[in-house]
Parts: structure tokens; C-alpha cells; sequence
């Protein structure tokens, strides 16, 4: 049988196809600057990557074989969409909160992303820092909110000008990332985190408080949560808290189990329920079952390992900016996380500035992506965390000579 030529079929405009809040959506400044910086001879304080050689690897094999001792084929089937029970048990009794307001999600990313879709309706005032983390702004732009960007200072947000731009903004949300800051290591003082509930409770605001670092302190006295004092505020009651609080065992644990949570009033757990089963059904059941072998003996250790290492390495960086950069330029000092802030005098563009320091072996994240609404143009985020001493003097050496042959 002699089939005949198939037809010529017309192109398709698979652009002209796309949804408007696909059209919203961008790509990650820094994944694609990792992409530029992967060579193996550049060293790079880009990406916020946890230090691999920390990670505990036979903690995790120990972990997983107990799991699939005790638990079989159960660890590797479907489970429940809001989480592992045992697991939400421990953040819930951790919170002083109940397994009802808690839900797990794949790394706190997802959480953003669903927190996006159940709350902002296209055209909603977002509070953010100035600047903010980017993978926020990421998740959030396809559902079309107007940002309007709050000052900040060494202690955070200026809850001065929070009241202002409340008068003047009906706003629906406030997103913060209120310890050690991503992108500028940065602090929220505990009378602007008081301030900043009183004013948002007033307004009748959402918080959204990220927290992905907030054991990580090396320095200085820790901080009670923006959901904690909430909570406290008001009685000791989730369902009177406007705080969601988001966090994950990606920068304490290990980041690959892609494991985190959402705390908030089950009104918005019950909407991330729903959200996060048209996504993915759950977060996968064998990860999460190993992660709460780990949560009692293992995590606690594995903190203090962590925070001893990244307070050392955040010293050593600050020294070595202190003792190459030039005059002109300063820096953020860090109590804990995994970043610091460099701002350059103005007029300084610090993204043509990445191809000349790659061009000496060293990499950053030029300091723009990280502003809602633009600027920050003369300002660069920088990592410690996955970074040698050897590697600091050596970049931190590059860098302030490009930083110096562009100041002329």
C-alpha cells in the first residue's frame, strides 16, 4: 500500500497563545547568571547555594533506610496533600500552634507561588523591601499585583514610611523577609517588627514573613518571628493571626529534599490545600518522612554546624572587603544567613561590571533584579556560604580591582 504525502500544516503562533500571565512570567536573574559563572575556575559568590561539604550525607542514608524499614511500600506511595502528619506534628508543637495550620509544600518557593495564586487578584497593592528577594517578585508577577517598594535601612524596614505608604495605598499584602535579608543580610530591629504588625493589623494587611535563614544566626541575640509576636498579640490564637509565615529545611538540612511549610489561619491553609493539589498533589511522601527522622537529633546538630561555618566565613569575607575595597564603597555586616549588600558610588552599573570581574575569575549578582520597581543599579549582592577562605581573598582580591579600574 503506497501512502500518500502527508499535507503541509500552516505554522501556529505559539506565542500569540500564551496566557496574558505567562507573558507576566521571567527568568531568574541569578539561574541565569549561574549558567555564565558554572566555570570551574571562576569563583563565585552568586548563587545562595548551601555549603555542600556540610551536608549531612550519612545522617541522610541512615534516615532513609529507616524510613523504608519502617514504613515500606507506604513511604513510596501517594500521601495527603497538607503533609506527612508526624512531620506537621513537630513544626505545629515547635509554633504552639495546631497540624491544622501548617502545610507542607516542595521547597518554599512552591510556597510563594501558592500563596500568589490564593491571594493576589491582578491590579493588588504588594508591599515589598526595598530591594526584596527576587524569587519572591518571581512567583508573584504572573498574577499581575502592583508593587509599591517600602525604604529600608540597617535595621530593616522604615516603619516611618510604612505608615505613609499605608495612608496612601490600599494595600491586600506585605511580603518581608525580616531576618538576615535576601539580598542585604540585613535585620529587622524588634521595635519596627512590633511597629510593623501594629500598622499592618491596622490597615488590615497580610503579612507574608519569609524565613528561610532564621536559625542561622552567628552573631548577635536572636529575634522572636514576626508570626511569634503575632501570635502572642493576639492571644495565643492562628485564627486572629494576619502573619502567613513560610520557611524550610533547604538552608538548615539539606536543600535537594526540597521539603518546607506554610503556617497561617486555616481560611488560607484550606486555599493552599486546594492550590497546591492542582500543582503537584503533594510534596513527595518518602522526603518528607526522612526529613522527620532527621528533625530531632539530626537537625539541631547539623544548625550549629552550619552557623559555625557561615559566621567564619562571613568574617573572613568582611575583613577582606575592608582591607581591598576602595573608598566609596560599603557593605552590609551580617548576624547570620548567607549574604551581604555592596553599594558602589552612583553612577557605578554594577551588571556591565559582572563580565569584567567574570572576565578576573569572580562572580556576584548584580544588585537590580532584586527591585521591584527598578534602581539599585550601583549594587551587588554577594555569598560566603559555600566559599573557602582561600577563595575569598582571592575573589574578594579580583573583585575590588574591578571595582577599582571602574572607578578609573
Amino acid at each position: 500500500m503506497t501512502l500518500s504525502p502527508a499535507p503541509t500544516l500552516p505554522p501556529v503562533d505559539l506565542s500569540a497563545r500564551l496566557a496574558d500571565r505567562a507573558r507576566r512570567m521571567n527568568a531568574s536573574a541569578i539561574r541565569e547568571i549561574l549558567k555564565v559563572t558554572q566555570q570551574p575556575d571562576v569563583i563565585s559568590f552568586a548563587g545562595g547555594l548551601p555549603a555542600p561539604e556540610l551536608f549531612p550525607i550519612e545522617d541522610v542514608r541512615r534516615a532513609t533506610d529507616t524510613v523504608l524499614t519502617k514504613y515500606g511500600p507506604a513511604a513510596l506511595q501517594y500521601s495527603t496533600t497538607e503533609g506527612h502528619p508526624p512531620l506537621r506534628e513537630w513544626i505545629a508543637t515547635r509554633a504552639g500552634i495546631t497540624p491544622a495550620n501548617v502545610q507542607i509544600v516542595t521547597g518554599s518557593q512552591q510556597g510563594l507561588d501558592l500563596l500568589g495564586k490564593v491571594l493576589i487578584n491582578e491590579g493588588d497593592v504588594v508591599l515589598v523591601e526595598s530591594p526584596t528577594y527576587l524569587g519572591a517578585l518571581q512567583s508573584f508577577q504572573p498574577y499581575g499585583p502592583r508593587y509599591v517598594q517600602l525604604p529600608t535601612d540597617d535595621h530593616g524596614i522604615d516603619t516611618d514610611a510604612l505608615e505613609d505608604v499605608l495612608r496612601a495605598n490600599p494595600a491586600k499584602l506585605l511580603y518581608a523577609i525580616p531576618n538576615f535579608q535576601n539580598p542585604t543580610g540585613r535585620t529587622l530591629s524588634l521595635v519596627r517588627r512590633r511597629r510593623l504588625l501594629e500598622l499592618t493589623a491596622q490597615y488590615g494587611v497580610l503579612v507574608i514573613e519569609d524565613d528561610p535563614y532564621g536559625k542561622l544566626r552567628f552573631r548577635g541575640e536572636e529575634l522572636p518571628g514576626l508570626y511569634d509576636l503575632a501570635l502572642e498579640m493576639v492571644g495565643g490564637d492562628p485564627e486572629r493571626s494576619h502573619v502567613i509565615y513560610s520557611s524550610s529545611f533547604s538552608k538548615t538540612l539539606v536543600p535537594g529534599l526540597r521539603d518546607a511549610w506554610v503556617q497561617a489561619a486555616r481560611p488560607i491553609i484550606g486555599k493552599l490545600v486546594q492550590a497546591k493539589q492542582g500543582a503537584d498533589l503533594h510534596t513527595p511522601t518518602l522526603n518528607q518522612m526522612i526529613v522527620t527522622e532527621l528533625v530531632h537529633d539530626v537537625l539541631p546538630r547539623q544548625i550549629e554546624v552550619v552557623k559555625r561555618a557561615y559566621g567564619e566565613r562571613a568574617q573572613d569575607m568582611v575583613a577582606r572587603l575592608r582591607e581591598y575595597f576602595p573608598e566609596g564603597v560599603s557593605f552590609t555586616t551580617p548576624e547570620g544567613g548567607m549574604f551581604l549588600w555592596v553599594t558602589l558610588p552612583e553612577g557605578i552599573d554594577t551588571t556591565p561590571l559582572l563580565a569584567k570581574a567574570v572576565e578576573r575569575k569572580v562572580a556576584f549578582v548584580p544588585g537590580s533584579p532584586f527591585f521591584a520597581l527598578g534602581g539599585g543599579e550601583n549594587t551587588m549582592r554577594l555569598s560566603y556560604s559555600s566559599a573557602t577562605p582561600e577563595q575569598i581573598d582571592t575573589g574578594i582580591r579580583a573583585l575590588a580591582g574591578t571595582i577599582r579600574e571602574a572607578l578609573g
